[in-house]
């Protein structure tokens, strides 16, 4: 836990001077997938990609970065290696919307070790390391008890890429209480892992939108998996439908009620 501790520090120092300054006062581009990034991003990698090697010695893969060099980099840090969003919720950021993240993960064997997702507007830092539990700054997750039934669960859900039949049913029939969508997905791990959602589900997530998070939320005793069943260990270019609960019992009775209307 200690290095997820020094991984804090350095997330909150290096928010303070790169993501902060820029906030309500940015320029934006486009990249070639439709999404977008700011100076802020571009800035902030650079920062982590300077430093996080201090940390522990590594190659970091960043978001903003091209397909071809996370490919390369992937390949080479089975032993170690960083992988970071350096702004998670980009449109959020932009549009003054005060809900986005750094999230940076630490993975060997392409697994998540050290994980830390940090809100820079609200000061709040969620961390794990594997096997030493799960804090929002200085408190234990998850914050509260959540519900052990669907049918009394608040969701975190974006409908986006889903299919039209699922969508459908979601829309007519939804199967919990209650949804939300804040448009951060490091964040919305995190809020699942404190108990501030009780399921959730994504139908498309690259790897630094849930590498931290994923870790997350195990420390804090939920469980997760990809929507199609598998494990949420692929490469930094495959984009994942995921699936998650704040406990396993909920997990079970959520990811069967989606593989029964998907």
């Amino acid at each position: 836990m200690a290095k997820a501790r020094e991984l804090e520090a350095l997330v909150r120092e290096i928010a303070a001077t790169e993501i902060l300054p820029r906030y309500l006062n940015v320029s934006r581009g486009r990249k070639a997938d439709g999404t977008l990034f700011t100076e802020a991003d571009l800035a902030t990698q650079r920062r982590l990609a300077e430093t996080l090697p201090t940390l522990l010695p590594g190659p970091v893969l960043g978001e903003e970065m091209s397909g071809e060099m996370q490919a390369r980099l992937w390949s080479a840090g089975r032993g170690g290696l960083w992988c970071i969003d350096p702004i998670d919720g980009t449109t959020n950021f932009i549009n003054g919307i005060p809900f986005f993240a750094v999230a940076i993960a630490w993975l060997v064997e392409h697994e998540p070790r050290l994980g830390v997702v940090y809100n820079p507007i609200n000061e709040e830092c969620f961390y794990a390391a594997q096997g030493a539990g799960a804090f929002v700054n200085d408190e234990v997750l998850p914050l509260r008890r959540t519900t052990r039934r669907l049918r009394e669960a608040v969701a975190g859900f974006d409908l986006k890429r889903v299919s039209p039949h699922l969508g459908d049913e979601l829309v007519a029939r939804p199967p919990y209480f209650s949804q939300r969508n804040f448009g951060s997905s490091a964040l919305e791990w995190c809020y699942l892992a404190a108990g501030r959602f009780d399921v959730y589900m994504h139908a498309g997530q690259y790897l630094w939108d849930y590498a931290a998070g994923q870790l997350i939320l195990s420390e804090a005793g939920g469980r997760a998996c990809a929507l199609d069943g598998g494990s949420l260990s692929s490469g930094p270019a495959v984009k994942r439908g995921v699936i998650a609960a704040a406990n396993p019992l909920l997990f079970a009775e959520w990811r069967s009620w989606l593989q029964s209307h998907s």
